[in-house]
């Protein structure tokens, strides 16, 4: 990821209404849904599947969700709306078909997953998740571990190998080889994305890969949020503003 000149105060507009000729990468957390507590609290909602499923009948099937979570996670919070999704920061990708590419787990992900268990055993709140391909420590609920599990985190990557992604309140790592901006990137190549200008959302800095790979190809990215240094070029407030945006891009 390069490092973005953008000024933090610059103020971003909104993107534009627009639906034709374009295609869209979603990120889930903090973009899609709100942030929550723990992962298993973020819970479907009827206006987002709804717009979720609106957009993409606009769109001609042109639109993915493009997460941290794994595809399963995807399913259950967009409740089946969207067929193309790409899980644990491009670990897995589901095309249109159905068909699912997963990365073979390195096997630093067994041992990374012993010392964050062993770790939060008698740190009450922090969380441990397995992704198969990934292992997450999520601090929110202790946020005065953050130092000592960004300490044992950094120690994990330097002997496994593993790529570090740091989240909001979380610390991942992760098989290497791919991220946002290589799923975006492989989507674009594929039907019905192929031909089409990308415009990723996403909230967090796992999503630059995404905004420069969809700068890359044409597209643009957008921020959703706080004003910060990025490479994407618009910017929506929250939540709710993404979701007033996708019903106006499909017309509801």
């Amino acid at each position: 990821m390069t490092s973005h000149a953008r000024a933090a105060d610059l103020i971003l507009p909104s993107p534009p209404v627009r639906a034709e000729g374009v295609a869209l990468f979603l990120d889930m957390d903090g973009v899609l849904a709100p942030l929550a507590a723990t992962p298993d609290a973020v819970v479907p909602s009827p206006r987002r599947t709804a717009a979720l499923k609106a957009v993409a009948a606009k769109l001609d099937g042109r639109v993915a969700i493009v997460s941290g979570r794994t595809i399963s996670e995807i399913d259950r919070i967009a409740d089946h709306a969207l067929m193309s999704a790409s899980g644990v920061h491009g670990l897995e990708r589901r095309l249109k078909d159905g068909t699912i590419q997963r990365k073979t787990a390195d096997a630093g992900v067994a041992q990374a997953l012993r010392a964050f268990k062993l770790f939060a055993a008698d740190r009450p709140g922090m969380i441990v998740e397995d992704k198969g391909v990934s292992a997450g420590l999520h601090y929110r609920q202790a946020p005065d571990q953050a130092k000592a599990a960004e300490d044992l985190a950094h120690r994990l990557q330097a002997e496994t190998g593993l790529t570090l992604q740091p989240g909001h309140m979380v610390l991942e790592l992760k098989t290497p080889g791919a991220d946002k901006g290589t799923a975006v990137t492989a989507f674009m190549q594929e039907a019905p994305f192929k031909g089409a200008a990308p415009v990723m959302l996403g909230d967090d800095l796992t999503d630059e890969y995404g905004f420069e790979a969809a700068a890359a190809l044409g597209g643009y990215g957008v921020l959703v949020g706080p004003e910060r240094p990025t490479a994407a070029r618009y910017r929506l407030e929250d939540v709710d503003a993404v979701l007033i945006w996708l019903e106006a891009v499909a017309g509801v």
